[in-house]
């Protein structure tokens, strides 16, 4: 796909993805073990990039994760996933997890992060992606904030190799 084309953020987005948890999903403090709740992001975060890009994707960064707050037993979790932005062959998704108490409604916000995707080609070589084009307000913003945080990524990766 060239990556003149571009696609709108709603045609990949997953929103309020439901996982209910269980006793085998609790850790030592008896909340949900986080790392469940990371692998379940980058697996859906996965289905966001392969969506956009209609290709083999792999992970290449994930910055940003920040835990909130618990989520506890009898909670149901609700994942929603968007494409912020889009360069040459790599992608930034957002994703968003809420805690929903199932008998009193009540919903937290839990864990925001941030995921870069690679699409590859048939050789596994990475291969140019669709652009995103966001149309809401908020997608914009988080468009916007896409830029600052691979501008970081990319200074970062820079300091790192001189040393």
């Amino acid at each position: 796909m060239s990556s003149k084309t571009s696609k709108p953020v709603a045609a990949s987005a997953i929103d309020k993805h439901v996982y209910k948890v269980f006793p085998n999903d609790m850790n030592a403090q008896n909340t949900v073990f986080g790392g469940m709740i990371m692998a379940k992001c980058d697996r859906l975060a996965l289905v966001v990039a392969e969506r956009h890009s209609a290709r083999v994707c792999v992970t290449a960064a994930v910055d940003s994760i920040h835990f909130r707050a618990p989520a506890k037993g009898n909670d149901t979790l609700l994942f929603s996933l968007s494409l912020n932005r889009s360069w040459g062959s790599s992608m930034e998704i957002g994703a968003r997890v809420e805690a929903e108490n199932s008998y009193t409604g009540d919903v937290r916000h839990i864990l925001s992060a941030f995921f870069t995707f690679v699409a590859l080609d048939d050789e596994g070589k990475p291969v140019d992606v669709p652009a995103v084009a966001p149309e809401s307000e908020d997608e914009k913003r988080r468009y916007d904030g896409a830029a600052i945080r691979r501008e970081g990524r990319l200074a970062t990766r820079e300091r790192l190799s001189r040393q």
